[in-house]
């Protein structure tokens, strides 16, 4: 049997309890960017969400963010818009309670 090479499995690609869990500081939004809130998940990384201005857009949950950040549905996020695309968005940032 061959010897396993690799540097772990499955929970050292869950990392340690990193939440952030304590305090941080309240990011609000710039220009380009929207408060949105989560309506479904869509699998692939993809999410629809209601915007605070009453548009229904798919949002894409960015790489930074992907199987670190989870997001649910109900949960409010801060979304980038494309200025190409008027009905898709980009998913910058989950705000905690």
């Amino acid at each position: 049997m061959p010897k396993n090479k690799g540097k772990g499995g499955k929970n050292r690609k869950r990392g340690k309890n990193e939440a952030d869990d304590e305090k941080r500081e309240l990011i609000f939004k710039e220009d380009g960017q929207e408060y949105a809130q989560v309506l479904r998940m869509l699998g692939n990384g993809r999410c629809e969400a209601m915007c605070i201005d009453g548009t229904k857009r798919l949002c894409h949950i960015r790489g930074k963010m992907h199987k670190k950040v989870w997001i649910a549905a109900g949960d409010i996020i801060l979304v980038g818009l494309r200025d190409y695309q008027d009905d898709k968005a980009d998913v910058i940032l989950k705000y905690m309670p």
